[in-house]
């Protein structure tokens, strides 16, 4: 295969450029790490050595990457298998780099693009074929080095010898979980991941009206689903009100027509005031909730009550056995229905998207799980609720039946997967064997 990668140039030296070289570096692959200017380079070497965490494990490992500028060193890519563009999010800037960069490179060398929101079909139009059969898009997630999950997206044109080449290099070299999926809007894990957190916000904000409480949410939103400890209103305020504003915005320029997530692009009346004053989350020192220090040198978490507008300690809520655990989604009270619009409803949004988003539900239970450390994904879920249960509360509320459950059902199965997970139900209405992780 001519296409077989064996070292990198990375351009772009911010937090995404430096974590894949630093992870190319740390497998001794040969590295080619470029950026705008002297100082920008200083400044990628210094997060590569000495970030939080390092992007190498070990300091001696950057002696594998050779620094310089894109407007002096742009040529040197022609001594790379591999050229990873991950400049800013902005498309003039991407394609300008493409302009340049095609007439340098090798042929046969491959190129990807590390972008999270914008189509490749849009940073490629109007360049040459031969660019158009080289590319795809790379989706590492953040950090580099920690999480697992990498999507790979064809373009219309890209050649399966180069897709081969980038899922071989980065599932067995780099070690990463290469989940496939195609050219939409945010592809597999953030299409999923911002609509439970856009719909969670707005779902428990009526809630909060109704009187449970914030920290009720949070502690339904961990560990009963199998997701992080942050909970809802914990994980945003990590990424930030301003990032989610963003979001957003993308998603009503980028969504299709028709598509639920449509309904759930803007922040909730009191979450946009948040926004609007600053209290966007944890870089701001403070969001939905905020760290005090106290005159002894303790220190108390304090919350922002969405109900009244103002701060107030928080208590950390115990959730009763009825709902401290999966089944809650199931449970017939108010509880159960903020859980099951927030969650449930995610379930049914991810079971509509086959074969929208991808081809088969593996990559997207295996994009949640490795990009947002669900421990189980979507359709994994519906397995452990029971699938006909879950079937009958979408029949009870009356609701539009997702694709892959009407597939399920029109199958006479009962499961997505079965004998141990070793087979998952198609979009055929078939069982296929499961791939290996």
């Amino acid at each position: 295969m001519s296409n077989q990668i064996k070292s990198v140039a990375v351009i772009g030296g911010g937090t995404m450029g430096t974590g894949i070289a630093g992870l190319c570096a740390q497998t001794d692959h040969k590295v080619l790490l470029l950026d705008v200017s002297e100082e920008a380079i200083q400044k990628a070497k210094d997060r590569i050595i000495n970030g939080r965490p390092p992007a190498v494990d070990d300091p001696k490992k950057a002696g594998n990457i050779t620094f310089g500028t894109i407007d002096n060193d742009l040529a040197l890519v022609a001594n790379y298998d591999w050229i990873c563009e991950a400049v800013v999010e902005d498309l003039p800037t991407k394609r300008a780099l493409f302009e340049k960069l095609e007439p340098l490179r090798r042929k046969g060398s491959v190129i990807s693009t590390n972008t999270s929101g914008i189509p490749l079909r849009d940073i490629t139009e109007g360049m040459p074929d031969s660019l158009k059969k080289d590319i795809a898009v790379t989706h590492f997630f953040n950090p580099v080095k920690a999480m697992r999950l990498l999507e790979l997206i064809p373009g219309e044109q890209t050649s399966p010898d180069v897709m081969n080449a980038l899922s071989a290099f980065i599932g067995t070299q780099l070690g990463k979980g290469v989940v496939h999926a195609k050219d939409t809007v945010n592809f597999i894990g953030n299409r999923i991941g911002c609509f439970w957190m856009m719909t969670g916000l707005h779902y428990a904000q009526e809630a909060v009206d109704d009187g449970i409480p914030m920290e009720q949410i949070d502690a339904l939103m961990s560990s009963p689903m199998g997701l992080p400890p942050t909970g809802l209103y914990g994980l945003i305020d990590l990424i930030g009100l301003d990032v989610m504003d963003l979001v957003g915005k993308n998603l009503a320029i980028n969504l299709p027509a028709g598509d639920k997530g449509l309904d759930f692009i803007a922040l909730p009346g009191p979450i946009h005031k948040m926004l609007e004053r600053g209290q966007i989350g944890r870089k701001a020192g403070a969001g939905f909730y905020r760290m005090q220090k106290l005159d002894d040198g303790s220190r108390k978490t304090e919350i922002f009550d969405l109900l009244d507008e103002d701060w107030r300690a928080s208590e950390r809520f115990q959730l009763d056995d009825t709902h401290a655990s999966l089944d809650v989604l199931l449970a017939d009270d108010a509880v159960g229905e903020v859980a099951w619009k927030i969650m449930g409803g995610t379930l049914c949004y991810a079971a509509d998207l086959i074969p929208e988003i991808a081809d088969d539900l593996i990559s997207i239970d295996r994009a949640m799980k490795w990009g947002y450390a669900w421990v189980r994904g979507p359709f994994e879920i519906i397995d452990a609720l029971g699938a006909n249960n879950v079937i009958a509360r979408i029949d009870a509320s009356g609701s539009h039946m997702p694709k892959m459950l009407k597939v399920l059902a029109d199958a006479g199965a009962d499961s997505f997967y079965r004998t141990d997970g070793r087979e998952y139900m198609g979009l055929d209405g078939q069982y296929h064997p499961t791939p290996s992780e």
